[in-house]
């Protein structure tokens, strides 16, 4: 299928304008993310309607724990990635084409059938994940339109590497994000990953700035993005730039792919992290993938009482009476409903 998003250039090599990449792909070629081909200068997407993964999740695992919780969400992705990072969580798609010679894989799973699937399940969302829902872009989107039409949320789990363009293009059909925002130095964002944090931070403020629901994610990596003035620094941006009823989400990491050398993150360093981003004067900040130690419940930001209590991504009770605390009466930020 003819990608969306590129201009053609002389001597038959085209220009990506899906992400931040900007990729210039001679003929035959591929961009970064290894699925998108110029063939006879006519871009092509390699993975539409090509699902490698299907699941039914709870919301909570994106994590979204502000948007529609205790909710299903109809989870997909293809094969492929714009970023190359370090510790890729799911490395065996997202790197797939990319480490095994451009091998793309998946079963046919047209956006209809995606459609009928969440809807069949009882589930309140389709959430584009696991890979980089910009490598599918054109796949999400005709998903996310028809999702539309069947009052279906829909939900990017995401890198945050988009273009404005396509930003644009898919905000009218977008309910929510996820965003990682994997570190706060522009060091470990060109050694760890392959990218900028400037365009991170530059999409987060263009996707709340379009009224796309956001929440953010920081993977803890022991001596590489936990150092304390830094975390702050992440912690006063989101305060300053999206606003201080943004959640915040610090995830426990473990070894994986090709950074193998670094150990477990301690609960300490992530309590630790949560104690900065409040002290930074978030509203909402979690830990998560260490079930059990208190981490994951929503308390009102006014009185502290607890909310929503959760354990994994299951909620074990909500609290909420139309989206506000029941004990003192202060709105909580969230889609409730």
């Amino acid at each position: 299928m003819e990608a969306f998003l590129y201009e053609a250039l002389e001597n038959g090599e085209v220009r990506c304008r899906l992400c931040r990449h900007r990729c210039t792909i001679a003929p035959g070629k591929r961009g970064i993310c290894a699925v998108r081909e110029n063939r006879d200068g006519v871009l092509h997407t390699l993975v539409y309607a090509r699902a490698i993964a299907r699941h039914i999740d709870p919301i909570e695992k994106k994590p979204l724990f502000h948007f529609l919780p205790g909710s299903r969400s109809y989870s997909i992705a293809t094969v492929g990635c714009n970023f190359k990072c370090r510790f890729c969580q799911n490395s065996d798609i997202a790197q797939m084409p990319a480490d095994h010679k451009g091998v793309v894989l998946g079963d046919l799973f047209p956006p209809d059938k995606v459609v009928a699937a969440a809807l069949a399940e009882g589930c309140r969302s389709i959430s584009y994940t696991y890979t980089e829902p910009t490598v599918f872009f054109e796949y999400a989107y005709d998903c996310a339109k028809l999702a539309k039409e069947k009052n279906l949320k829909n939900v990017f789990v995401t890198n945050g590497y988009e273009s404005p363009e396509a930003i644009e293009m898919i905000a009218p059909f977008l309910d929510a994000a996820n965003v990682d925002l994997k570190a706060f130095n522009e060091k470990f964002y060109s050694g760890m990953v392959g990218g900028k944090l400037a365009h991170v931070c530059d999409t987060l403020k263009r996707m709340v700035k379009k009224g796309i629901f956001v929440e953010v994610t920081t993977l803890l990596i022991p001596r590489a993005n936990d150092d304390p003035k830094e975390l702050a620094e992440l912690a006063c941006f989101i305060v300053r730039e999206l606003g201080p009823q943004v959640p915040w989400h610090i995830s426990a990491f473990h070894p994986a792919y090709k950074l193998l050398d670094r150990p477990r993150t301690p609960p300490t360093a992530l309590f630790e992290a949560r104690r900065i981003g409040r002290d930074a004067g978030l509203r909402y900040v979690y830990v998560g993938n260490i079930p059990g130690q208190g981490g994951e419940n929503t308390h009102c930001h006014h009185c502290k009482a607890l909310l929503i209590e959760r354990s994994g991504f299951t909620v074990r009770q909500n609290r909420l009476k139309n989206g506000a605390c029941p004990d003192c009466g202060t709105n909580a930020h969230g889609i409730w409903d």
